[in-house]
């Protein structure tokens, strides 16, 4: 896959007179302007529902009134599946289920680790304030919950190949974080998704990749990591991004953004499945990703680490570094053998 540019002057300029004063930029991604109008240029490309080879990908609606609707992709394998629901990255404000980008790395992650995917398009700030994307991945689970009961004829072509006592929550970015919040939430309350609840759904773990997280004070390499070209964040877009994303009146403490706020005794109440984390060497959001799997480990949950050297954040959709292409093999490699073990 080619590398996808950040730089916001391939984008026409729109007239923003019209709309009044700008209070939100982040350049070549999303305006946002005083009156409440929002623009997102279009710097990656729509794609359509399309088969690849070896996978069958089909768009699904779940909420009308929402608009809460996912791409599913189903590999032909003949063996039941694990499923992995997946929510995309663009800190909250901007992203796509349908971005090319996603689009490719997942149809590949499907036929490679052999896992049927949701690929969640959830409802985006600053329109839709967190926790609007937190309840559109809980509401995406009772809806595979109800389509599981009732052994629904319509979505055969994905729930007979699917092993639903295999389920995963996964996401980059953002949507990593959302992937946390949900699990947390369904370990909150009074146990994990094997409760009865839950069932016939299990999730068995999360994927969290290069985990969207924050905090008031900064960490070494937020505030001196090398920035590289065509980063896809920096320290600006991401105080931009939790302006955008969290509720009114809100600072980078609140644990949607920062889960360490609290300290380790919150974690220890949490009842959560293994998880697996993947960190990128040239992040900034590297040292807080590590603080987050030393957290957990000593909150006594079940955590892994994987640390992928010489590329920096969304490297495995953006393709925007010589290593990129060998580090997003080994990361579906370690996913594979993830949900399989």
């Amino acid at each position: 896959m080619a590398a996808i540019s950040f730089d916001p002057s391939i984008n026409v300029q729109e007239n923003q007179k019209s709309h009044g004063v700008l209070v939100e930029e982040i350049e070549g991604l999303i305006r946002v302007h005083k009156n409440g109008h929002v623009e997102r240029p279009p710097i990656i490309p729509i794609v359509p529902c399309t088969a690849t080879s070896g996978v069958t990908a089909k768009d699904i609606v779940i909420d009308k009134f929402t608009g809460l609707w996912t791409r599913i992709y189903v590999p032909n394998y003949s063996n039941k599946m694990p499923l992995l629901i997946y929510f995309h990255g663009g800190g909250f404000c901007v992203g796509s289920a349908a971005w090319s980008c996603y689009h490719e790395f997942l149809s590949g992650l499907a036929s490679k680790a052999g896992c049927i995917i949701f690929s969640v398009n959830y409802r985006l700030a600053p329109e839709n304030r967190l926790p609007a994307a937190y309840d559109d991945g809980i509401e995406t689970l009772m809806w595979v919950k109800q389509q599981a009961l009732s052994g629904s004829n319509e979505h055969k072509w994905w729930l007979s190949q699917c092993d639903l006592s295999s389920l995963f929550l996964a996401g980059d970015s953002a949507g990593a974080n959302i992937a946390y919040n949900v699990a947390t939430r369904l370990g909150s309350h009074g146990g994990t998704s094997a409760s009865s609840g839950m069932k016939p759904l299990v999730v068995k773990g999360s994927i969290l990749i290069q985990p969207f997280f924050g905090g008031e004070s900064r960490t070494a390499t937020e505030m001196h990591a090398t920035p590289q070209v065509n980063s896809a964040l920096t320290l600006p877009a991401s105080d931009a991004y939790w302006r955008l994303s969290l509720p009114f009146g809100s600072n980078r403490d609140h644990p949607w953004c920062n889960p360490l706020a609290n300290g380790t005794p919150k974690l220890r109440e949490l009842r959560l499945s293994p998880t697996m984390v993947c960190v990128s060497e040239m992040d900034i959001l590297k040292d807080r990703n590590m603080g987050f799997c030393n957290a957990l480990g000593g909150a006594g949950k079940r955590v892994e680490t994987k640390i992928y050297k010489g590329v920096g954040h969304a490297f495995q959709i953006l393709h925007n570094s010589p290593s990129s292409h060998i580090r997003t093999q080994e990361m579906i490699s370690h996913i594979k053998t993830f949900i399989n073990q």
